[in-house]
């Protein structure tokens, strides 16, 4: 059940960033994130009365908060990262970066890194390397920069994977008699920050029909991947889940291959393999 609950979340985090970086080529990151978390919000608290009545501790509303805060942050670096860069690059870039992330917070506390760990953070370095190559060489060529600068995204992916990464890290210490009250703490945050930089900043939040489609599809999607994530890192080891839902950039890519055409040098589809295989590693050796 542990590795159901976690394939279905991958799934359909990689369809929600998929949706999310579409939106954003239609309208600004802002707005992209406030409509679709707004939706994703609407959907749980529509949910409440259906499910088993919960508790929220101070800790879980902290826990929810702080996961709204980085979350909010990332889930908006990341939507315009593919929206400016190529999806099949950003979302493995992304997944690496946030599978650190647990690593990182266990060393913090204590923990020493397994040899393979170690092993697996250093191919994460090389897919990251790998992956952001320039696609096509004759590019580079008449551009002699690209070779030293990242291509369009990578930066912004690099900053959404640390997000992220503290956004999960946030919700599995969150407590099973919680219930989804955590993810709801998270959206009221995330809507707060942005909604105020919005008013600060004078962005629009207005979205042509189009956009607004895929926002709502990528909300809808994003929450019920946060609400299949939470049940099954409540149910079954933590590093279990965390591997099996790091591989969302696969439908992410699929899609992206599929709906857009998107192509990739061979030095890149071997970056993503790596990558692929680096959150394998990093995720399966903690916990």
């Amino acid at each position: 059940m542990t590795e159901l609950l976690a394939l279905i979340s991958a799934v359909l985090y990689g369809s929600a960033d998929f949706f999310g970086g579409l939106t954003a080529r239609r309208a600004n990151a802002i707005a992209t994130v406030l409509v679709s978390q707004f939706v994703g919000l609407v959907l749980v608290l529509l949910a409440l009365p259906f499910l088993p009545a919960a508790t929220l501790s101070s800790r879980d509303w902290l826990w929810g908060i702080v996961a709204g805060l980085s979350g909010g942050v990332g889930v908006a670096l990341l939507y315009r990262a593919l929206a400016v860069g190529t999806m099949a690059v950003v979302a493995p870039i992304t997944a690496v970066c946030a599978a650190m992330i647990p690593v990182f917070f266990g060393f913090a506390m204590g923990e020493r890194f397994r040899p393979l760990t170690i092993g697996g953070i250093a191919l994460a370095f090389v897919a990251i390397a790998l992956v952001s190559q320039p696609r096509k060489p004759d590019e580079a060529e008449d551009q002699p920069s690209a070779k030293r600068s990242f291509p369009p995204g990578v930066s912004l992916a690099l900053l959404a994977g640390v997000g992220v990464g503290i956004f999960f890290l946030s919700l599995a210490r969150t407590t099973s008699g919680a219930g989804m009250w955590p993810l709801i703490a998270a959206r009221i945050t995330t809507l707060a920050l942005f909604g105020f930089i919005a008013l600060a900043t004078g962005r629009t939040v207005r979205m042509s029909a189009r956009a607004t489609t895929t926002a709502v599809a990528g909300g809808a999607l994003d929450m019920l991947a946060n609400a299949f994530y939470m049940l099954a890192a409540r149910v079954g080891p933590l590093s279990i889940v965390v591997t099996l839902t790091s591989l969302y950039p696969a439908a992410t890519v699929i899609l992206a291959r599929v709906a857009l055409g998107e192509r990739l040098g061979f030095v890149q589809g071997i970056g993503i393999a790596c990558a692929l295989g680096a959150v394998l590693i990093i995720v399966g050796t903690t916990g």
